[in-house]
């Protein structure tokens, strides 16, 4: 990883999912997921965007195609992939199920990560 790369953590729900893909679907997303931890939050469109109506603020959606992943920039300079899963045909019910899922998943995520750092105290 160069020095100007951003860490790019991902919950175990969406690495089983990007597991399970077909070849060609699995290499576009991990060509998304690099291009991320390259540019951070410099990347943008098309292949990046913000969600509306999240409690989140900083909510992106990573865009392969079809494929949606869910992530936010945490304050420890990491990428953290939330949700994934393909809208086609579900364009607008995929982010009412997506985004309390996510904003619970980051909720986690934050408390496990300042335990960690508490315990390294």
């Amino acid at each position: 990883m160069a020095m100007n790369e951003w860490d790019v953590y991902i919950v175990n729900e969406v690495r089983e999912w990007i597991e399970g893909l077909d070849d060609g679907t699995y290499r576009r997303i991990v060509q998304a997921i690099d291009a991320l931890a390259a540019e951070g939050p410099g990347l943008g469109r098309p292949l990046v965007d913000t969600i509306t109506g999240s409690r989140l603020p900083n909510l992106k959606e990573l865009r392969p195609g079809t494929v949606r992943i869910l992530f936010v920039f945490d304050p420890w300079r990491s990428s953290i992939l939330l949700v994934a899963g393909d809208k086609a045909g579900r364009w607008k019910t995929w982010y009412d199920e997506a985004i309390p899922l996510a904003e619970h998943r980051y909720e986690i995520y934050v408390k496990e990560r300042l335990a960690e750092e508490e315990d390294e105290r």
